[in-house]
């Protein structure tokens, strides 16, 4: 598999690094040497004909600049240094992004794909193939055809994803949002059941939102024909949005905690946690609604702003 590595403009000192490692016709030859196999000083240095020490100069240069990694390795005599190439397609975007201009990172989590769950009865995983597992039995949530899931419910506990960070490294995200159809789970339906649905974002509260019931008295806009009547058809669309100066939720300000809490580019991705607290007023249970299911043809969104 090919690797990547990008470089922005006003990275002066590791572009300069890169221009000195492939400015010699000897280093870019070594680079070639490596593209197959890892190789030892020695091996390298008999192939291009150089002493070692020679090798050893240009090596460092690679190093340097991050194109190789040099991991020390037992040999006959002593040690020795194994050479890897670690880069294999370079990109400089030579143009500084305008602060006066907002980028967006977005990714949609299918509801199947959590990496994580605490559920109990009631609760299930409805695909466009039918049920996945059995109803009310929790194995079925660690089944790999949860990924297919389309609509997902229980009466207490969690889901969590973990959304891969694409924003660039060195950049500062100013606005989360997280996007999803849900509402409250009661057995078959209850349009007056409600459930405090809170949203955690790298183990953050950001917010709880009471949902007034389970929506069942009509169809789902999308719902597939062999979804049963008389069960939950649809959520409400609901916006959770973490700014400079604290969390609303369809525009409403539920608290103070602020993006920077949040601590996004600590890691490369982003947990997002979705369910009641176990001492919630109103532990009323979720229903998540995915594509094809539900009023709105969407998974989890989640966009971020830098």
């Amino acid at each position: 598999m090919a690797k990547f590595k990008e470089y922005r403009i006003d990275q002066i000192e590791e572009i300069c690094n890169l221009g000195k490692a492939l400015s010699s016709p000897v280093r870019l030859e070594i680079l070639q040497l490596l593209y197959r196999d890892s190789m030892i000083i020695g091996e390298i240095a008999k192939r291009l004909n150089l002493p070692a020490s020679s090798t050893a100069f240009h090596l460092k240069i690679l190093e340097k600049a991050g194109l190789i990694r040099m991991e020390e390795q037992p040999g006959t005599r002593g040690s020795t240094k194994l050479c890897t190439r670690k880069v294999d397609i370079l990109t400089i975007h030579t143009t500084k992004p305008s602060k006066d201009v907002k980028e967006v990172f977005s990714a949609e989590m299918p509801i199947g794909s959590y990496s994580s769950c605490e559920v109990s009865p009631t609760c299930g995983l409805y695909g466009l193939d039918g049920s996945i597992g059995n109803d009310d039995k929790e194995f079925s949530f660690y089944l790999p055809e949860r990924v297919k899931a389309g609509i997902l419910w229980s009466s207490s506990g969690f889901v969590e994803y973990k959304f891969a960070n694409g924003i660039p490294s060195g950049c500062e995200v100013d606005r989360l949002s997280l996007s999803m159809e849900i509402c409250s789970e009661a057995p078959g339906f209850r349009e007056d059941w409600k459930s405090d649905i809170t949203v955690w974002v790298n183990e953050v509260d950001c917010g709880t939102w009471t949902s007034p019931g389970d929506f069942g008295a009509r169809r789902g806009r999308l719902m597939p024909s062999e979804w049963l009547l008389g069960s939950t058809q649809y959520g409400l669309l609901k916006n959770w949005e973490i700014r400079k100066d604290g969390c609303y939720i369809n525009g409403e300000k539920v608290s103070d905690v602020t993006i920077d809490m949040l601590k996004v580019m600590e890691k490369p991705y982003v947990k997002v946690r979705i369910g009641n607290k176990p001492d919630a007023k109103y532990v009323g249970g979720f229903n998540i609604f995915g594509k094809h299911f539900g009023d709105y043809d969407q998974d989890i969104i989640l966009a971020m702003e830098y």
